[in-house]
């Protein structure tokens, strides 16, 4: 990420210590952010009310937003297992930074 001038991190609504083991499983080097209350999930407007017997977990999204914070890009998935395009999110990325003939909107 660091050729397109970008930061990236993870939120899930598991616990610090489950994210901790799968990112050292996984050898995950960007950061996992815990939303154990649920709230930002609920802020982005990505949470389930009922996902297979479950209250409150986050659905699979990815959101691009630019140096004010501004979403730019969002993508969110009702199912799980279904993974986004990375394509279109570094396109979003390339984008902001002016590449491929793209203006930017932003200071």
């Amino acid at each position: 990420m660091a050729e397109l001038d970008a930061s990236m991190l993870a939120v899930a609504v598991t616990a610090t210590y489950s994210q901790m083991a799968f990112a050292e499983r996984l050898g995950v080097t960007f950061p996992l952010l815990s939303d154990w209350d649920r709230e930002v999930c609920a802020q982005y407007g990505v949470r389930y009310e009922v996902w297979k017997g479950h209250a409150g977990l986050a659905k699979r999204a990815v959101f691009v937003l630019d140096q004010t914070g501004t979403v730019r890009s969002r993508w969110v998935a009702d199912d799980a297992a279904e993974m986004p395009d990375i394509d279109a999110v570094l396109d979003t990325l390339r984008a902001l930074r002016g590449d491929d003939g793209y203006p930017l909107d932003h200071d």
